[in-house]
Formats: structure tokens, C-alpha cells, sequence
């Protein structure tokens, strides 16, 4: 990521890791994470709770231990990060996705 990209990034992380650990609970992020417009509730193929673990699963939680390690923010960001081609674009989800 540019360093535009990678600054919001960094800033949404923060937002979460805040006794400094380097890692995110993923009930720190369920408090901010609505799912309530995502196309699957709506229609009732899949309940909140069920949409929040398939998106923690997106971060690729490889030690199963329910935390999101700044590596894997980071590399989650950057696959979304190249589907935006408009910097501007991708800092506005970001603030709108985490309240920043």
C-alpha cells in the first residue's frame, strides 16, 4: 500500500489495539462491526454473529486464537486495498467502516 493507504490502515488498527499489544480481540472489533445491511442478513441466509466470523476469517487467524495480529491487518487491507484504484475512495471506507 502507498503511504496514504497505509497511514488510515494503521490509524483503524490503532483504533482497536489500544493497550498497545500489537494485537486486536476480535470482540474488540464485534462492538464496532455491524452486519445488519450485509446482503446475506437481510435475505436470512446468515445471521449476524455468523457474517462477523466469516469476516474474521478474512484476516486468516492462523493461531486460532480469536486475535488479529498487525500482519494480518495489514495483509487483509492490502488485497482490499488493490481492488480501489481511487486513494481517496479507500480512505473514506475506512472511516466509514471503523468510525474513524
Amino acid at each position: 500500500m502507498n503511504p496514504q493507504r497505509q497511514a488510515i490502515t494503521d490509524k483503524a488498527f490503532l483504533k482497536f489495539d489500544a493497550d498497545g499489544s500489537g494485537t486486536i480481540e476480535a470482540a474488540d472489533l464485534k462492538g464496532v462491526y455491524n452486519a445488519d445491511h450485509h446482503p446475506k442478513v437481510i435475505s436470512g441466509e446468515m445471521t449476524e454473529d455468523e457474517v462477523f466470523l466469516e469476516f474474521l476469517q478474512n484476516f486468516g487467524d492462523k493461531n486460532q486464537d480469536g486475535k488479529i495480529s498487525r500482519q494480518e491487518w495489514n495483509d487483509y487491507y492490502a488485497a482490499v486495498s488493490s481492488s480501489v484504484d481511487n486513494d481517496d475512495h479507500f480512505v473514506q471506507l475506512m472511516k466509514q467502516a471503523w468510525g474513524l
